[in-house]
């Protein structure tokens, strides 16, 4: 299993458009993503995000917050932990919430999936994405998995 972390943020004229702008920020503004769990295989390799297909149907996990409030402070995160087994993934956001608070949050959770399973963290990779609210704004952070034929 490959997949790509990535993250971004922006402003937009509605919150639908300022979630598009930061899912376009990150790389995958042209593409339809579906909102999966948070199982990863065995032996997952993390990639730089390739060019998607347009209008590709692509597999993540999503952590996004958008907020139409001047000022908020926007915060999502994603929790990636890989072992020799399999991998776990977990998705955490907050608005006007310190960013460690967060960050300790979705690190436990990760943390404790993979106890439960008896599986032994061999890399563990935070990815964030900060924001402050202009007028409408939008933070994400994405967990993308890739196939050969979503790839351009």
């Amino acid at each position: 299993m490959r997949i790509a972390i990535v993250s971004g943020h922006s402003e937009g004229p509605s919150k639908l458009n300022a979630f598009d702008n930061a899912l376009y920020e990150a790389g995958i503004g042209d593409v339809n993503l579906i909102k999966v769990s948070s199982m990863l295989e065995s032996k997952t390799q993390i990639e730089e995000l390739p060019k998607l297909k347009a209008g590709a149907m692509v597999n993540c996990v999503l952590s996004e917050v958008t907020s139409d409030t001047p000022g908020e402070e926007l915060v999502a995160c994603v929790a990636v932990a890989i072992g020799d087994e399999l991998g776990c993934v977990v998705e955490n956001s907050g608005t006007n919430k310190d960013f460690e608070v967060i960050k300790k949050e979705a690190l436990d959770m990760v943390n404790y999936m993979m106890e439960k399973r008896n599986v032994k963290i061999n890399e563990l990779i935070i990815e964030e994405s900060h924001h402050t609210v202009k007028d409408i704004g939008s933070a994400i952070a994405s967990v993308v998995y890739l196939k050969d034929d979503i790839i351009e």
